[in-house]
């Protein structure tokens, strides 16, 4: 065996395949990967969504807190003040 066939093995099994066996292979690669998928509990799901949406209104929060600022900030720095 040489010693590029030994780092690249299977290389010749990609010239030997066509395109649809190629496409066939990807397909039973795709099905074996979601075999192992495991479906949560119905705990772990309530769990989940409650981090994600927490995890959504702190976002939504510190925007909030950003947009405000920014946009007083832009209000005070481009409009006119009348010197007195």
């Amino acid at each position: 065996m040489s010693e590029s066939a030994a780092v690249n093995p299977g290389n010749g099994d990609k010239a030997k395949k066509g395109f649809f066996g190629r496409i066939f292979l990807f397909l039973r690669q795709v099905i074996a990967e979601l075999k192992k998928v495991v479906t949560p509990t119905r705990s772990e799901l309530i769990n989940y969504t409650l981090v994600v949406i927490g995890f959504v209104c702190i976002v939504m929060l510190i925007v909030t807190v950003l947009d405000l600022i920014l946009g007083q900030g832009s209000i005070l720095l481009f409009t006119n003040q009348p010197e007195q």
